[in-house]
C-alpha cells in the first residue's frame, strides 16, 4: 500500500502543483437554416469549452426536406437532453436527441396534431412531457391551442385558445410560461403571419392539472399606446410574477394568475420595436433590443418597477434576435436570426451590476469574437452560409 501511495503522489507532482482533471467540454446546439433557403436545414454543434483556444464546429446534422424555417427550440435543454425544434413555416418539429452531447440523432418530427397546426414555442412540464402552443386551429384560423406532448411526438392532452367571450379577437398562441406552484399556465397571443403581425394584445391563464382555460385579457395599454402590442415572450421573474415581452418592445408584468382577476401592467418600454427573446437570470431581465444593434439589461428586483442598468451594443448594424442562458458556463448567446454576417457571440453577465461584456476568448477560427455562419465548409458536405435562430446549451 505505501508503494502505491509513493507511485500515486510521484503521478500527481509530474503533472505539476496546479494541474487539475480537465472539465467536461461545453456544447451549444443552434437550430439554423441555409441561408438562401436551398439547402437542408440543420443543427449544428459547437464545443464552447472555456479552456478551448478556439471555438470548433463538432458537427451538423441536416433534417429532411426545404424551407422548413429554422424557428423556436426549447429555451434550456431538458434533463432527458430531447431538443424540440421548430420549422414554423413548414408546420414541421424536429425531435434532436442530444444524449451523445457531440453526436445528435434525430428521434422524430411532427406536424399537425389533432385539429392543431404550427407549433411554435415549447416548454417542460413538472412532469418531463413538453407543452407547445399552436398558432391554429383547422376550423379557426384566429385562434390555436395548446398541446402536451411526450418525447416520442405522442399527444397526451389538448386545449383550445378559442374564447367565447372575445370572439372577435386574435388568440393565436405564442408563448407560454409554466407555474407548477400556482396550477397555471400564461400563454400570449401574437401572430407569426405579418398581415397580422400587430394584432393580438392579450394573454390566457390556464389550469395546468387540466389545461382548462379560465381567463383571456387585454394587455395593459401604456402611454405610448404601443407597448403592449404582439406579446410574445413570457418569464416567470424572481417574485413569481411573469414578465412578458412584446413586439412593440415593451415588458408587461402580469401579477394574481391565480385569482379570477390576473392585472397586467406595462412596466418598461425598450427603444425602437421588434424587441425579442429576452432571458431573466436572477433579478436581471437581458431582452435583445435591435434599435439599439444590442442588449439592455434591467433589474427587476423591485418587480413592478425595473431600472435599466446596462446596456451593449455588439456592432453598428447587428440585430440580436434570440437569447439563452448558459449557467454551466454562466454565459448568455446571443444570435441575430437576421443575417449570416452577424455572429453568435457569448456574453458575460456581472451578478453585482448587471453589466454585461462580450466573452472576448469565444474566437472563431478567423481569430475575431464570436462564430460566424458567413460561407463556411459545413460537416454534413455543403458549403454556403447559415442564418441561426434557436440555440441552447448543452447540461
Amino acid at each position: 500500500m505505501k508503494t502505491i501511495a509513493i507511485v500515486a503522489l510521484a503521478a500527481l507532482a509530474a503533472l505539476g502543483p496546479w494541474s487539475a482533471a480537465p472539465s467536461a467540454p461545453q456544447y451549444l446546439y443552434l437550430w439554423t437554416a441555409s441561408a438562401d433557403s436551398t439547402q437542408p436545414d440543420f443543427l449544428a454543434v459547437l464545443d464552447v469549452s472555456e479552456d478551448s483556444s478556439a471555438v470548433r464546429l463538432v458537427t451538423t446534422l441536416p433534417v429532411p426536406g426545404r424551407r422548413n424555417g429554422p424557428h423556436h427550440t426549447d429555451y434550456d435543454l431538458a434533463a432527458d437532453r430531447q431538443l424540440f425544434a421548430s420549422g414554423f413555416p413548414s408546420g414541421r418539429t424536429f425531435i434532436f436527441d442530444l444524449t451523445t452531447p457531440a453526436a445528435p440523432r434525430l428521434a422524430g418530427q411532427f406536424g399537425d396534431m389533432e385539429v392543431y397546426s404550427h407549433p411554435h414555442s415549447f416548454v417542460r412540464l413538472p412532469n418531463g412531457n413538453v407543452l407547445a402552443t399552436f398558432q391554429h386551429a383547422h376550423a379557426a384560423q384566429k385562434s390555436g391551442g395548446l398541446v402536451e406532448i411526450d418525447d416520442r411526438g405522442k399527444v397526451i392532452r389538448s386545449a383550445s385558445s378559442a374564447d367565447p367571450a372575445l370572439p372577435s379577437a386574435l388568440l393565436m398562441p405564442y408563448g407560454l410560461v409554466v407555474v407548477p406552484e400556482l396550477d397555471r399556465v400564461v400563454s400570449t397571443n401574437s401572430s407569426m403571419h405579418l398581415d397580422d403581425i400587430f394584432s393580438g394584445s392579450t394573454y390566457q391563464v390556464w389550469r395546468l392539472s387540466d389545461l382548462k382555460l379560465l381567463k383571456t385579457t387585454y394587455l395593459d395599454v401604456g402611454a405610448n399606446h404601443y407597448g403592449q402590442i404582439s406579446p410574445q415572450e413570457p418569464r416567470l421573474g424572481p417574485d413569481g410574477s411573469v414578465f412578458v415581452q412584446t413586439l412593440g418592445c415593451g415588458i408587461e408584468r402580469i401579477t394574481q394568475v391565480q385569482t379570477p382577476a390576473p392585472q397586467s401592467q406595462l412596466v418598461h418600454t425598450f427603444p425602437g420595436n421588434w424587441c425579442g427573446v429576452p432571458t431573466i437570470v436572477g433579478h436581471y431581465l437581458v431582452q435583445s433590443v435591435p434599435a439599439i444593434h444590442g442588449l439592455i439589461v434591467l433589474d427587476i428586483a423591485n418587480a413592478a418597477k425595473p431600472t435599466e442598468v446596462s446596456r451593449l451594443t455588439l456592432s453598428d448594424v447587428y440585430r440580436p434576435h434570440w437569447t439563452a442562458w448558459d449557467a454551466k458556463a454562466q454565459r448568455l448567446i446571443v444570435t441575430s436570426s437576421n443575417s449570416p454576417a452577424d455572429r453568435l457571440y457569448l456574453l458575460k453577465l456581472d451578478p453585482a451590476t448587471g453589466a454585461l461584456s462580450i466573452d472576448d476568448a469565444f474566437r472563431d477560427q478567423d481569430g475575431r469574437t464570436g462564430f460566424s455562419f458567413a460561407e463556411r465548409a459545413w460537416p454534413h458536405g455543403w458549403k454556403g452560409a447559415g442564418i441561426p435562430h434557436g440555440a441552447v446549451a448543452s447540461r
